[in-house]
């Protein structure tokens, strides 16, 4: 078995890093723990079952796809022992900070002697524009293994306590966090207020993301569905979402729109952009979480940027 192990952050990047034919065997980090809630105990059996629990009611995963997909691919995690490096393949986005969070805080627990390195693709070439790695070319995904960050034990202490915050039931204690820039997480600041900004707004009850997709929706008159997710794709900022979760995320603003082919508000989707009533009365679902805190349970205000309690 080989001294290193490499985590990457998803199936089609594992299937991208076998043809740079590095060194090192490959686990694939399959979850999504930006949505649904979450618990501070990484791997636990209470753990999998809240995963499972949200990702079987929200998103039809079957319990056989789970246990084949998602936990012997944590078994074998947990099998390789023996590696005295580690190496995390991540990106920028709120996807993928909150995955790698994850990780680091049960490796924190369950390798503590192994030398954690972080490889994370974002501004690769100076400009203002982001990049997933599999966006990257063979050469510039070498260079960046090359530059790989070396983690201190600061480093996992602190992504392990902004995982603890993020699964805490409230999302002031992350809000108030100020020190990102002493660690060696760059994107990691970005990714908690892009996640502070998924509370509904004071203005109209939907946060920044849905207040997105009703715009575009007006802006751009899309024609069908598909040309719909395929420009909030393309505007989603750095959520790093899918369009599986922005499928889902039109179900729940259903009640707005009076047609998805073409697309079209309704009055009411209309005057809830207009801020001049509030989504509240739309609400279907009040049990939403985001990480450990209920969504509904708090407010954010878009002048101050500040999350306030209800």
């Amino acid at each position: 078995m080989s001294s290193l192990l490499h985590i990457t952050n998803g199936d089609s990047f594992t299937d991208r890093i076998k043809t740079l034919n590095l060194s090192g065997d490959i686990i694939t980090w399959r979850e999504m723990l930006c949505e649904g809630k979450t618990l501070t105990n990484v791997g636990s059996e209470s753990f999998w079952k809240a995963r499972f629990e949200f990702l079987n009611k929200n998103y039809k995963v079957s319990k056989s796809w789970f246990i084949e997909k998602t936990l012997k691919e944590y078994r074998s995690l947990c099998n390789h022992k023996q590696q005295d490096e580690i190496v995390l393949w991540f990106e920028y986005d709120l996807f993928c900070q909150v995955n790698m969070i994850a990780v680091l805080s049960w490796l924190k627990i369950n390798r503590k002697y192994a030398q954690v390195s972080l490889v994370c693709s974002g501004n690769e070439d100076g400009t203002d524009k982001k990049y997933c790695l599999n966006e990257l070319s063979d050469d510039q995904l070498r260079k960046l293994y090359e530059n790989k960050i070396d983690l201190t034990q600061d480093d996992i202490e602190y992504a392990d306590y902004v995982w603890q915050l993020y699964c805490s039931d409230n999302p002031i204690r992350l809000e108030n966090l100020s020190d990102f820039g002493e660690f060696q997480f760059n994107y990691l600041g970005d990714a908690v207020r892009s996640h502070l900004h998924r509370f509904p707004s004071i203005k109209n009850g939907l946060n920044e993301m849905e207040n997105t997709i009703l715009r575009l929706a007006i802006d751009k008159k899309p024609t069908s569905k598909g040309a719909f997710v395929s420009e909030i794709l393309q505007n989603q900022g750095s959520l790093g979402f899918s369009d599986t979760q922005y499928e889902r995320a039109l179900g729940r603003l259903k009640p707005l729109f009076s047609s998805f082919n073409p697309v079209r508000l309704t009055k009411k989707g209309k005057e809830i952009l207009e801020n001049k009533t509030s989504y509240y009365s739309c609400i279907q679902d009040n049990n939403v979480y985001l990480g450990g805190a209920l969504k509904y349970n708090y407010l954010y205000n878009t002048e101050s940027n500040r999350i306030l309690k209800l």
